[in-house]
């Protein structure tokens, strides 16, 4: 799709896939210290007698590094006006220093606005996955601008 994306140039069922994103150690670490203080999130040992088997990102990074990959690889091309925020967030499986991670996002309901008939609402599912399996689910509500706005 060439040029700035308006609603209009969304359809239910239209996919979109981008990243690749590259998670390190340092990143997990920096993040945990900053934001999810969790000792699973900040020490290799903690990790490894955690559930998770070892030092792995957490939840709330994941989300940040999917929202990376979805500003780079669609909101940054699009007539973006915001968002009404996330419906749905899964964890699914432990992401690790060294996993690569990319999303595959499915366009899941398209609704103009009735009070502001400029912008239309989006409501996308976006899968992560690393360079084995599916590791989380997000579903977010994009607004987007209507063509001519």
């Amino acid at each position: 799709m060439a040029g700035l994306i308006y609603f209009e140039d969304i359809e239910v069922g239209q996919s979109f896939a981008f990243g690749h994103y590259e998670v390190t150690k340092d990143e997990i670490v920096e993040f945990a210290r900053e934001f999810d203080a969790q000792p699973h999130h900040l020490d290799e040992e903690a990790g490894k007698r955690s559930l998770l088997g070892g030092l792995a990102a957490s939840g709330w990074h994941i989300c940040a590094m999917t929202m990376r990959m979805v500003v780079d690889g669609f909101i940054s091309r699009a007539a973006n006006r915001g968002g009404v925020g996330a419906e749905e967030c899964r964890w699914m499986k432990p992401v690790k220093p060294g996993d690569m991670l990319r999303v595959e996002m499915e366009v899941l309901e398209t609704r103009g606005s009735k009070t502001m008939p400029d912008i239309g609402f989006v409501r996308v599912s976006c899968r992560v996955f690393n360079q084995r399996e599916q590791v989380a689910v997000i579903n977010m509500t994009p607004i987007l601008a209507r063509r001519g706005a």
